[in-house]
């Protein structure tokens, strides 16, 4: 396909959004909420991870950078989801959907790489205690971030590359909310066959290799695990690891259904709500996962929720409460009301 300026225009039709405007303002209202608490919930997971020296270890310093990327990877479609719900055509351009798909497919995988590298800590943090220190320097953290971001961004340009040089047929009607590789795919006017075959070796590179990781990984931590005599420290060993173990089965359940399978099995319908599980509900419950089954986090976020509301709560006491307050009875009274107090 020659990319021409009349080409870089072309535009793509999203035919998944609601046409009724009464569905069209739930459906705006609904994901508004959710795209608040995702970036809400994956803040103060980082704002946490920031301000708190004890959760300064890899298993976080990991943990806050999840949560970076899915900011990231909600960033690339849902403010363009809304934007469609209220507009009358629902477009896109061939090099905004090329863009779109390049972020939203390498920042998955970097999740997918991200998760799998969690799992490596946990690996080295119960297999071998002594060496994690030493193993598991800063360093090493910050090149297995980058390297999990690079990596992921690299194969989605050299797959979204492929895809976009093929010739597209006359009907550029896309059935879904976004730019994604199964709805795409059957606009190509090409020998799908050979296609697909090179969308699945991406797709196994992402996805399956990351998680045979994850799952060898997990071998190796229940085997030393389950030679833990104490009863509670069996229990410790695995409390850290059944969070994640959550967020990898959520996300990879979902990602393996839609990636890794051929383009025929494609049903529209089906494909649309999968694709709201992993683009919505995935990163919303990412932060509700890690917080509500790690009894740091939650101490964490408690403790500051805690210190805001009591730094309100002294901000307005600290107001005249009249006209005839001076100074100096302003300052008294300052000095004289502690946190404890209120």
């Amino acid at each position: 396909m020659i990319w021409g300026n009349h080409s870089l225009l072309m535009e793509f039709v999203f035919l998944a959004y609601p046409s009724q405007p009464e569905f069209c303002v739930l459906s705006f209202l609904g994901v508004s909420l959710v795209y608040t608490l995702i970036i809400t919930g994956n803040v103060l997971i980082i704002v946490a991870i920031q301000t708190e020296a004890r959760l300064h270890t890899p298993m976080y310093y990991f943990l806050g950078s999840l949560s970076a990327v899915e900011i990231c990877y909600t960033a690339v479609v849902v403010p363009h989801i809304l934007a469609n719900i209220l507009q009358s055509e629902k477009t896109i351009t061939l090099l905004g959907c090329a863009i779109q798909m390049i972020f939203f497919i390498g920042l998955g995988s970097a999740d997918c790489f991200l998760l799998a590298t969690m799992a490596y800590d946990r690996y080295v943090a119960i297999c071998h205690p002594l060496q994690y220190p030493l193993t598991m320097t800063l360093t090493l953290c910050v090149r297995l971030v980058m390297a999990s971001v690079g990596i992921g961004l690299f194969l989605s340009t050299q797959l979204v590359a492929f895809i976009f040089s093929l010739p597209f047929c006359r009907a550029r009607s896309i059935q879904h909310f976004f730019c994604d590789i199964p709805p795409v795919m059957p606009l190509v006017c090409a020998n799908s066959h050979i296609h697909e075959q090179s969308v699945l070796v991406a797709a196994t590179l992402a996805i399956a290799v990351p998680f045979f990781f994850i799952a060898a990984s997990y071998v190796f931590i229940v085997a030393a695990v389950l030679k833990i005599h104490s009863t509670a420290g069996r229990h410790r060993a695995f409390s850290t690891c059944s969070s994640h173990l959550s967020v990898v089965l959520l996300q990879y359940g979902c990602c393996a259904f839609v990636y890794l399978r051929p383009s025929s099995s494609y049903y529209p319908k089906q494909d649309q709500f999968i694709s709201l599980v992993y683009t919505l509900g995935t990163p919303l419950l990412n932060p509700l996962i890690y917080t509500l089954r790690n009894s740091e986090m939650k101490g964490t976020l408690g403790k500051i929720l805690t210190r805001n509301c009591l730094s309100h709560n002294n901000q307005g006491s600290l107001q005249p409460s009249g006209k005839s307050l001076i100074p100096a009875q302003a300052n008294l009274h300052a000095t004289a009301i502690s946190p404890r107090q209120c």
